[in-house]
């Protein structure tokens, strides 16, 4: 059964591929619905929306119809001036805010205006030296625990950005295609109460965890924040072991998950 956060956080997935962004803001349904969830009452629904919406964002000819979808700018507006909710949600909020108010040529990207970011840490996910990984987390049970989560991860040279689904103890991990995954194990491993396995899928397109040895593998850990990775408009290199994601939303609009969600968002006006 489909729930809110199950909902949205599927979409940020897809989103999170750059094939996908085009369509999933041209879809009629996608955007009311993620207005909608920018009330939710349920935070970690408001986060996941505003991830989404900010890879969503990533695809300038986006923008405008973002921008003037109705509702878009207000709730974004309210949430940056909430006092209610943790600084993640809003900073990103403001984030968001700025981008879609910005002019349609805005200047572009420095390091130094990267480092602002760090309270969500996107760094460019469409960059082709980057892959991404998903990991299931044991001990990732609280926000504690996600905090000395993220904590290991900020730590790793390489990584670029990561989004977290809590319900599910899965952390997706955009790095540098040079990082190797086992490096993130050790870095999470050496938290001494979490541990790390790669989730990735078989040939029969079942989902299986992968053990990683966190033993002995050298981390190159970063003084401040990742490097930065210029800009480039190419897809992400394409890896055997990869993190599970639609990587299409270009389905029969009779049975895609995509007109599912949409109908879904669309639907739920109340929680």
């Amino acid at each position: 059964m489909m729930d809110a956060l199950s909902v949205v956080s599927q979409l940020r997935d897809l989103a999170s591929e750059p094939q996908n962004r085009e369509v999933i803001v041209q879809d009629q349904g996608c955007l009311p619905g993620l207005v909608l969830f920018l009330d939710h009452k349920n935070p970690e629904v408001i986060l996941a929306t505003l991830q989404t919406l900010r890879y969503l964002a990533e695809l300038s000819p986006n923008i405008p119809t973002m921008k003037n979808e109705l509702g878009m700018m207000v709730s974004l507006e309210n949430l940056t001036g909430s006092t209610g909710l943790s600084t993640d949600i809003t900073a990103l909020a403001q984030e968001v805010f700025d981008i879609l108010s910005a002019p349609a040529n805005p200047l572009p990207r420095t390091p130094e205006r990267e480092k602002r970011k760090k309270s969500q840490f996107f760094i460019n996910s469409s960059n082709k030296k980057a892959k991404s990984v998903t990991l299931h987390i044991q001990g990732l049970d609280s926000i504690a625990q996600r905090g000395l989560c993220e904590e290991a991860l900020l730590k790793v040279r390489g990584v670029i950005s990561f989004t977290f689904q809590m319900a599910s103890k899965r952390c997706t991990v955009r790095i540098r295609s040079d990082l190797p995954t086992e490096s993130l194990a050790s870095a999470i491993a050496a938290t001494k109460v979490l541990s790390a396995e790669q989730v990735v899928k078989n040939e029969a397109g079942e989902e299986v965890y992968i053990p990683l040895n966190s033993r002995g593998v050298e981390v190159q850990q970063n003084s401040a924040i990742p490097d930065y990775l210029p800009e480039e408009e190419d897809s992400p290199e394409k890896e055997v072991n990869k993190a599970i994601s639609r990587t299409t939303a270009k389905e029969d609009s009779s049975g895609s998950w995509l007109n599912t969600a949409a109908s879904f968002l669309t639907k739920t006006f109340y929680w």
